[in-house]
């Protein structure tokens, strides 16, 4: 966590921000100077994000750059057939965990069977099936897509997911209370949703062009859950939108796994509690990291 600490030398005060971080299984501790009077809100916040991207450039980013060019190498190596294939593999692997996350009752052969040979499962509720289906078509729209992050294509890409399932609700903000079962954080109240979505793409039009992608993709995530602005599908959704983010920009995709849910819960839900937005960072970048160690 960043924290300011005051530092007293003779009779001079001096303030500093300092943030302590774990690299290669040690703890490091990097600070800036910020003046010699108390500092002020707005002070802090550009010091903090300055003093975060130094963190990060010098810990993530070129294994991120590394990992984007073997990923690139790759796919140019591949013919189209290949190519597809590899898409396949990963969209399989992406509904069955994303959709499991939420409480699909398919396993990973029941995915496979379904949206590789189209062959329903037995014996499962027909909303799952037809979710799992619905999420792989959403998938390559998002794939095809070549605009860029709105809201119309957010509730666009919530709609397709969930029109066949849930009515109601599908590609419409929520104007009723959500809370998140076992999830300390309460999302904002209905007649806050609208304005902080607003926040949150004006956010990513100023920081997209200049902040690393990953991290782009990572604090994303992370706001549009805080927000969780549909009254179900707010998981499924924010990862696909934290893909987008990936895919747009060169970089691999991510797949939080089912296995993994645990950690990826209390990340997000420490970095709401904590106020604290490294928390969940920290863990994404970690996890993207181990996830693509094949490309490092």
């Amino acid at each position: 966590m960043v924290s300011l600490k005051k530092k007293i030398i003779g009779k001079k005060t001096y303030y500093y921000l300092g943030h302590t971080y774990k690299e290669n299984g040690k703890l490091k501790y990097k600070e800036i100077y910020v003046g010699s009077k108390l500092p002020t809100i707005d002070i802090i916040t550009k010091t903090k994000s300055k003093l975060l991207h130094d963190i990060y450039k010098e810990k993530w980013f070129k294994k991120f750059s590394a990992i984007k060019k073997a990923y690139s190498d790759d796919l140019k190596k591949m013919p189209p057939v290949a190519k597809e294939k590899f898409f396949e593999d990963f969209v399989i692997k992406f509904t069955y965990d994303t959709s499991k996350i939420e409480g699909s009752s398919l396993s990973l052969n029941d995915v496979a069977e379904l949206l590789e040979r189209r062959r329903s499962p037995k014996d499962k509720p027909i909303e799952d099936i037809k979710e799992a289906e619905d999420h792989r078509k959403t998938f390559y729209q998002m794939i095809d897509y070549k605009g860029d992050l709105n809201l119309s294509i957010l509730l666009k890409w919530h709609k397709d997911q969930f029109y066949q399932t849930k009515p109601n609700l599908a590609g419409k903000i929520r104007t009723y209370g959500v809370y998140i079962v076992g999830s300390k954080h309460r999302p904002p109240p209905a007649n806050e949703v609208k304005r902080r979505l607003e926040g949150l793409f004006k956010w990513y039009n100023k920081e997209k062009n200049s902040m690393n992608p990953v991290e782009l993709a990572a604090q994303i995530h992370l706001k549009f859950e805080t927000i969780h602005p549909f009254g179900d599908g707010n998981g499924r959704t924010g990862r696909l939108i934290l893909n987008f983010i990936l895919n747009k920009n060169g970089y691999p995709m991510s797949n939080i796994k089912y296995v993994n849910r645990r950690g990826y819960y209390k990340a997000l839900e420490r970095a709401n509690v904590d106020q604290d937005d490294t928390i969940f960072i920290q863990w994404f970048f970690r996890m993207y990291v181990k996830e693509n160690s094949r490309y490092a």
